[in-house]
């Protein structure tokens, strides 16, 4: 599917402030070419796969510029924004120092340097002043020849007090060395409210770093994000040796190591290769699989946890593995698929406490992140995450979960409103956007394909608990593991490199649209509207606003 981008998108932000005043019937009348959930079910379509697509999947050498370390002693580098639960505080973290790999490490001290930021809403007038904490972290191995790691000095500050659609400019580092880095700056997010939405919303999964990568970044960069949403599977790290020696199968190259070996100096290229997009343009992270990265003392997710700051506190987790904040009049829900997830435990305790605390006449849409897919058709990872499905999927349906995305599988496919396999138009729409460009290989058989069906007992991942796909009972698959056809829930799947942008027109109108990174700008490979209906869509929690009427 290709169509070109309507004028009144070209427009920006004109547009954007026109539309919050249109109804639904001018909305369409605007986009007539562009399709809307409500035009839906839609039957199911493939886009066959061009292997010409493979693209440059080869990762980027630390001798690359991109990479190396432009900074000395302990000035700042790998600087990155990220959001606090509202509008008013935003976190900024950076890392000083170098790291070590080797047998004989040192870890630095983390109070020999301070983490300190200036700030302000002038470049020249950097008029506040915060502080924060800082760690270290170490990749251990209690095997004789395998390198250990120590990371430089990760500080992580949380700014207060801020205005929203506010530009504001900063400073980070440790003055009485002394050592700060350059001014940068940062636009905070509007106030949470039923007509208030950042214009863009960048989504991407399954990143990597290479040269792929560097083609999605600055695809993504092109489309001018407010917010970048990382849905797990950041570094590949765990791709490599602890020698640096990679491959794009671990498993195939490496199947007798003692420990599932990382070269931990991949997160710090990745941190220097971002920064320029992500020391101003705030970026949120769930982890993937890629993240675990056991080490000794049966550690796991250690880089992760470390090296992003998460608005954990602020929204009543306590957990770097799910958390939620505002994002004008959208509530996002990020979800941990390799913790517990059980309804006894903690995270499906604070998933219902954090749903029934959302009041949707203030933030309508609720948008829920979390790494492996429920709805796939994909061989690769097939009903991988079905034990989650079976324990959480009903909690957020019942508060009325508008859109879920998804990683993980390294290909592009959205769904028909769907809920247990069952067409339902008040189900969510759920998009896999695992294409970010990594250097394992693209997802292009699908399960429903002959022979591509999976051994059931092949599908559970040994860090998501056990075994709980079975044979569908009812519909047009029943009595299989697979579909024999492309199932009816998925209604467009394609195997390419690229990322998504969402950008929210009002309490009722998304427009999502997927780009695909051989097009240009001025194409997408996947556009629709997602439409609430919340008169026809009742759910638990607080008040909802008023559906948009025609004639508002």
């Amino acid at each position: 599917m290709e169509m070109a981008f309507s004028n009144s998108y070209r427009m920006g932000g004109i547009f954007l402030f026109f539309i919050f005043l249109l109804s639904p019937l001018d909305i369409r009348a605007t986009n007539a070419n562009i399709p809307s959930t409500l035009d839906g079910p839609f039957e199911p379509e493939t886009v066959p796969y061009d292997a010409s697509l493979r693209g440059n999947a080869v990762d980027i050498p630390d001798t690359d510029p991109l990479v190396r370390r432009r900074v000395t002693g302990f000035e700042p580098e790998q600087l990155s924004v990220s959001l606090s639960f509202n509008h008013d505080s935003i976190w900024i973290t950076w890392i000083t120092g170098e790291f070590q790999i080797g047998d004989n490490i040192k870890p630095l001290d983390p109070k020999t340097v301070a983490s300190f930021v200036r700030y302000g809403t002038s470049r020249t007038n950097l008029n506040h002043e915060a502080t924060g904490h800082s760690l270290v972290y170490d990749q251990l191995y209690p095997f004789e020849g395998l390198q250990n790691y120590t990371s430089g000095i990760i500080h992580h500050v949380r700014l207060t007090g801020l205005e929203p659609n506010n530009k504001y400019y900063y400073q980070c580092g440790d003055p009485s060395i002394p050592a700060m880095s350059d001014v940068y700056y940062f636009r905070t997010l509007p106030a949470s409210g039923p007509q208030s939405y950042p214009k863009r919303i960048a989504i991407v999964g399954d990143l990597g770093l290479t040269y792929n990568t560097t083609c999605t970044i600055n695809h993504m960069s092109s489309n001018e994000p407010d917010l970048v949403l990382l849905v797990g599977d950041v570094t590949y790290a765990n791709l490599y040796l602890t020698n640096g020696t990679g491959s794009d199968c671990y498993s195939c190259s490496f199947s007798k190591t003692p420990i599932h070996e990382t070269y931990q100096p991949r997160w710090d290229y990745w941190g220097r290769f971002m920064e320029n997009l992500v020391s101003k343009v705030p970026i949120m992270v769930v982890e993937g699989n890629h993240e675990i990265e056991a080490q000794a003392g049966n550690q796991t997710f250690v880089a992760y946890s470390s090296r992003f700051a998460f608005p954990s506190e602020e929204s009543g987790s306590l957990s770097s593995f799910y958390y939620s904040f505002n994002a004008g009049g959208i509530h996002f829900i990020m979800l941990g698929a390799y913790i517990s997830y059980d309804k006894s435990g903690h995270q499906y305790k604070w998933l219902e406490k954090d749903l029934a605390n959302v009041d949707r006449s203030v933030t309508p849409w609720l948008v829920a992140t979390w790494h492996p897919p429920w709805y796939s058709s994909y061989s690769s990872h097939y009903r991988e995450a079905e034990c989650m499905r079976v324990e959480m999927e009903a909690l957020l349906y019942s508060y009325g979960v508008d859109i879920v995305f998804n990683g993980h599988v390294h290909a592009y496919e959205r769904s028909n409103r769907v809920f247990n396999y069952t067409l339902d138009p008040c189900g969510p729409v759920h998009i896999t956007i695992g294409d970010g460009g990594n250097l394992e290989k693209m997802s292009i058989t699908h399960a429903d394909e002959p022979d591509n069906c999976p051994e059931p007992s092949s599908t559970p991942d040994p860090y998501m608990g056990g075994f709980c796909a079975t044979n569908f009972t009812s519909g047009p698959a029943a009595g299989k593991f697979c579909w024999d056809r492309q199932p009816d829930y998925s209604a467009f799947r394609e195997s390419s490199f690229g990322h998504g942008i969402l950008e929210v027109k009002n309490e009722t109108w998304a427009l999502w649209t997927w780009h695909r990174n051989q097009d240009s700008n001025n194409k997408v490979g996947d556009q629709i509207y997602i439409v609430r209906q919340p008169d026809k869509c009742p759910f638990h929690g607080m008040p909802q606003p008023k559906p948009l009427l025609a004639s508002s």
